[in-house]
């Protein structure tokens, strides 16, 4: 008996022994395999190790969080209503494009909507204006102080003044000297005459390609001719980069917009040349009745119909443009134009002087519009001839002095008085008309970075324009000495 119970206690302890040795090789296996030195491994090791891993992981979790914190502020910018804040957005940055590539792209908040109709097909076209004072308007065609001639012509200081004088008849300067340049294929001039209401564009020395508009209805795209007005630079520039096809006649189209070539380009300056079909729309097409501006930068998105309802027949306009997004004051504007060096400063102050001297006065809300400075990327016109002279007076101060339309804009409209009725409309209807896209490459001229007159006295083989802006080379007939510009205090941290 004694045997057997000696027996039965050693086999207990043996199994025991072997249960201890399988619940330690099961924790080997759960803690990765056992290793010849683990078992004296330093807890103090054991613990670093845990700590740093943790470490690392926490701050890869933070680093995430900040990336998009800082994504989701970036995007709340863009679209935020606070100046400051959408003066920092860069609209055109990657993060924007790839947010829009992947559908995620914040859509634009304006700080007030835009009454638009809700349907173009409903829209009842009225009666064209009738035409009060001009009755009939004509242009001075030959250029006789200049072999060859310019395309702007010689104003005399004396012209110009009579120019700003109504009268049943007048006859003005408005560009289109013959042989003075810009010269149309004869298959688009063919194909303008069949054009009443247009959409116009213009791309020049290559900045742009076409941008697509969207939400044309059917209706508009029977009414309404889509021409792009092109260089011949540009049009090099467009084949290179997108499919441009040719019809029978000969006719040359990127999607709906039909490019109409301008050869003989009539200034030296890319800026200067772009204001032709921008601001003498009427003379490009005599034929229209009607016509909507838009930069070669832009991508419209709003049916022209629609535009032409709210801008001009609804209030029973004939032209219309949006407010500056920041300037009222063509002071304030000029100051801009210099800190940005987008034209040379003393040729700004020049201008500037000019118009001190004639009598313009700084914005401010007594006056009758409710801005000196346009947003001059949009013009809708019904094409009257009083519409038609306003688009005169302002390209021949264009092309006197700075290619700076903003500046020219305020002074003709204060030079005609009461009888130029015009809707200035706000800057937030504007951004909801139109996507802006970023220019292919960035504007530059070496005019814009002269900072004395000096400069351009010293060197005569490339600071002095040839065919524009011979206004600031003419002796002014008034004491320019005496005039002082108004200070100008700057409203915006974005102007």
């Amino acid at each position: 008996m004694e045997a057997d119970a000696q027996r039965s206690l050693s086999m207990r302890a043996a199994r025991r022994t072997d249960r201890s040795s399988q619940t330690s090789r099961y924790k080997e296996e759960e803690d990765g395999g056992s290793s010849p030195g683990r078992a004296g491994q330093d807890p103090l090791k054991m613990i670093w190790k845990r700590g740093f891993v943790r470490l690392v992981f926490v701050s890869a979790i933070i680093w995430m969080m900040l990336i998009l914190i800082a994504l989701l502020f970036h995007v709340w910018s863009c679209s935020s209503n606070i100046r400051f804040l959408s003066a920092l957005c860069k609209k055109d940055s990657k993060v924007l494009n790839m947010l829009d590539s992947i559908g995620l792209s914040p859509k634009p908040q304006h700080r007030c909507p835009i009454p638009l109709a809700d349907d173009p097909e409903a829209i009842v076209i009225p009666k064209r204006t009738p035409n009060t004072i001009p009755k009939r308007l004509s242009y001075i065609m030959v250029d006789e102080k200049a072999n060859p001639p310019l395309f702007g012509g010689h104003q005399s200081w004396t012209e110009r003044e009579n120019s700003f004088k109504l009268n049943t008849t007048m006859k003005v300067h408005c560009g289109f000297m013959q042989n003075g340049g810009a010269d149309m294929d004869p298959m688009d001039v063919e194909y303008a005459k069949k054009c009443r209401f247009v959409v116009a564009s213009g791309i020049f020395d290559g900045y742009d390609v076409p941008h697509q508009p969207s939400n044309i209805s059917d209706r508009s795209q029977k009414l309404f001719c889509f021409l792009m007005v092109v260089d011949e630079v540009s049009l090099d520039f467009i084949k290179q980069n997108v499919t441009v096809l040719e019809d029978a006649d000969g006719g040359k189209w990127v999607g709906i917009w039909r490019l109409v070539t301008l050869h003989n380009s009539p200034y030296d300056e890319p800026r200067r040349n772009g204001k032709v079909p921008k601001i003498l729309t009427h003379r490009l097409f005599p034929h229209a009745w009607y016509s909507i501006w838009i930069d070669g930068k832009m991508e419209l998105i709003v049916d022209p119909l629609l535009i032409l309802e709210r801008y001009l027949w609804r209030g029973k306009h004939t032209f219309a443009i949006a407010c500056h997004k920041h300037h009222r004051s063509i002071y304030e504007e000029g100051d801009a134009i210099k800190r940005r060096k987008r034209y040379a400063r003393p040729l700004i102050d020049l201008h500037m002087k000019i118009y001190r001297y004639e009598g313009m006065e700084p914005w401010n809300p007594n006056k009758r519009t409710i801005s000196d400075v346009p947003e001059g990327a949009v013009l809708i016109r019904e094409h009257t001839t009083m519409t038609n002279l306003f688009s005169c007076l302002w390209f021949n101060e264009v092309n006197l002095f700075t290619p700076r339309d903003q500046l020219s804009f305020g002074h003709v409209v204060y030079r005609l008085g009461d009888a130029f009725n015009f809707f200035i409309f706000p800057n937030c209807e504007y951004n909801s008309l139109f996507i802006l896209h970023r220019h292919t490459r960035e504007h530059s001229s070496v005019v814009e970075w002269v900072k004395s007159l000096d400069e351009f006295k010293r060197n005569t083989s490339g600071l002095k324009e040839s065919r524009g802006g011979l206004g600031l080379w003419s002796p002014y007939p008034g004491d320019l000495d005496s005039v002082h510009l108004p200070p100008v205090a700057r409203t915006s941290p974005a102007g």
